[in-house]
């Protein structure tokens, strides 16, 4: 049980006022002018903002591993020939490692919660635990059509569902299929009736590339979200990542079962996957749109910051429309949008919402001067800009020091080069 209570003054809040917040346990319980509490540790952030924590609504953490590796390649070439064949050798230990060296960037850089897939999902969950960031972990669903493997994946579903309940409330289970053309229709199916009886997010690429599209209408007759809509797989529960190569009709599909998408434009821009997330008509149809970074191999860095930065200019390059990805409205998608999705009652400053606060340096050259901070936040700040973290009403990096940061860093050089050394010998 949290029973601290902090008290951070004068921050510059979104809306362009200056207003204390008190935080109590793990939730925020006052926010006004000249607060007073009793044995409260006192932050003064009179130089300093305040902006919800920031939700990273796809990645791969664990990837870290592969930052700069198997860079300028297609998708499908990256994966079958460079990432899936090291992946080969990594076990949970390496899982753990580089997920905390995820953690650790995530927090320097601003972001409170994250939803993952990966394999060896407790490696993720520990790090995740001992980090003290928001976490909900897909278990990686891959059966390619192989019976055997089908049923490993419903038994370890089954698994670590139960297992998960013995990490704290910030680690979340869910379930990833990874895509329709890893997995098969049946399998889609059975983790559908699975998140919806058991009340847990799918976590699903589709629609990536034009290449997904063209193969899921040779194979199955039709479009990606054609083919989950005849599986009976759309729910409120799913999440798609990437929704790139998707039609009107497609997205009114998504719109009316409540599915939600998530943008990672650094990803498609990087593999070439493609640039034309429609924002705009996701949002007038209703979609709920996170943003995602997708793991350090596709898009270097998990700086929400950059995310967001390139949502909004991406909107308006391809529409030719500058008001389109309005900084307020991406800000939102990072922020209570994200946070809507992984159902967290974060994303807000808000009495009541948990406590979830990233404070901001304003004495630093993109952030002055600062005529709109919501417009710095998005469209000139990067994760640099973050001096504290403060994630379930804890503090986690204060004047940009994370506890024992050199260690994770040390440690995840050394797994680096053990993990590539093993997967060398095996060749």
């Amino acid at each position: 049980m949290n029973n601290s209570k902090i008290l951070i003054q004068k921050p510059l809040h979104p809306d362009g006022m200056r207003r204390d917040i008190l935080v109590e346990g793990n939730r925020i319980s006052g926010i006004g002018e000249g607060l007073v509490a009793e044995g409260a540790e006192v932050i003064d952030a009179s130089r300093m903002a305040v902006i919800p924590g920031l939700a990273n609504c796809h990645t791969h953490a664990a990837m870290t591993f592969f930052r700069g590796y198997g860079d300028d390649l297609d998708l499908m070439d990256w994966l079958n020939n460079m990432i899936w064949p090291v992946e080969a050798h990594m076990d949970e230990e390496d899982v753990y490692i580089g997920t905390k060296l995820a953690c650790l960037e995530m927090i320097k850089s601003g972001t409170t919660a994250f939803l993952d897939m990966y394999s060896f999902p407790h490696g993720t969950a520990r790090a995740v635990d001992e980090m003290g960031l928001r976490g909900n972990i897909s278990y990686t669903v891959f059966d390619q059509g192989n019976p055997e493997r089908a049923e490993l994946d419903k038994r370890n579903m089954e698994r670590y569902l139960e297992e998960f309940k013995h990490y704290s409330e910030r680690v979340q289970f869910s379930v990833g299929p990874h895509a329709i053309y890893t997995v098969t229709g049946p399998m889609l199916q059975y983790t559908h009736d699975f998140a919806r009886a058991n009340d847990v997010l799918v976590h699903l690429h589709l629609s990536e590339t034009k290449g997904e599209v063209d193969n899921s209408i040779k194979e199955y007759g039709m479009t990606p979200v054609r083919y989950l809509k005849q599986l009976g797989v759309l729910s409120p529960n799913l999440v798609l990542a990437h929704s790139l190569w998707m039609d009107s009709e497609e997205l009114q599909i998504l719109a009316d079962h409540g599915v939600a998408c998530v943008h990672n434009p650094a990803s498609n821009m990087k593999l070439a996957s493609g640039y034309r997330f429609k924002l705009e008509e996701m949002w007038s149809k209703g979609i709920r749109v996170g943003i995602g970074t997708d793991g350090t191999s596709s898009s270097n860095n998990l700086d929400m910051f950059t995310a967001m930065k390139l949502t909004s200019f991406l909107a308006k390059a391809w529409s030719g429309d500058p008001k389109a990805g309005k900084a307020q409205d991406v800000f939102g998608a990072g922020t209570s949008a994200g946070a809507d999705i992984l159902r967290l009652d974060a994303g807000r400053i808000e009495e009541g919402k948990l406590a979830d606060l990233a404070l901001l340096d304003l004495d630093i050259p993109e952030m002055t001067p600062c005529h709109d901070l919501v417009s710095n936040v998005v469209n000139s700040a990067n994760g640099s800009a973050v001096n504290t973290l403060m994630v379930d009403g804890k503090i986690l990096m204060r004047n940009r020091k994370v506890p024992g940061e050199e260690a994770i860093l040390a440690e995840a050089r050394l797994y680096t080069e053990k993990l590539f050394a093993k997967s060398k010998q095996k060749k």
